[in-house]
């Protein structure tokens, strides 16, 4: 079984996701996990899909046959689990610039890899300052949760983090 990252970027419009989905199951792909996102009047995402080696080509020219739809494709095998702890965080701080940088420096350092990051500004409730909020999902080596989730609480006053194991 082949295995198939398709990332894309399109104009938004009606029926876009339906005329993924039925590509892939008329070349008998099974659609494994997704992220989708409405972004600024455009539609993108990534997609897995598990798809016979045999399909895989077909597949690949007609997603690239879709009118105003421009992708990337690549081939991937499925990652074996390690003995790693996936947490997930959730963020929440004054917004500014390179705050994105410093969670992500910190993940680095402490050994970690993001596997998730879904992020957003919201305005405060009673002050309207923007705020910055993320939720994030990291593998990190079991003995080094600690080291991580220290080194992001100590990145700003400002920072809540909120963690889950």
């Amino acid at each position: 079984m082949n295995h198939l990252i398709i990332s894309f970027i399109s104009p938004d419009r009606p029926g876009l996701v339906d005329t993924l989905a039925n590509i892939v199951r008329q070349h008998q792909g099974n659609w494994q996990t997704s992220s989708l996102h409405h972004l600024s009047g455009f539609f993108s995402g990534v997609i897995e899909i598990a798809i016979d080696e045999a399909q895989s080509d077909n597949l690949i020219d007609q997603l690239q046959s879709i009118p105003n739809f421009k992708c990337h494709i690549e081939s991937a095998s499925p990652n074996e689990t390690e003995n790693t702890a996936d947490i997930v965080l959730e963020l929440t701080a004054n917004d500014r610039s390179g705050i994105i940088q410093e969670i992500s420096s910190v993940i680095h350092h402490q050994g970690g890899n993001l596997l998730k990051l879904v992020s957003s500004h919201d305005s405060a409730p009673h002050s309207g300052q923007t705020l910055f909020k993320a939720k994030a999902t990291i593998a990190v080596a079991n003995n080094t949760v600690d080291a991580l989730i220290d080194g992001l609480e100590a990145l700003a006053d400002d920072l809540m983090v909120d963690i889950s194991r």
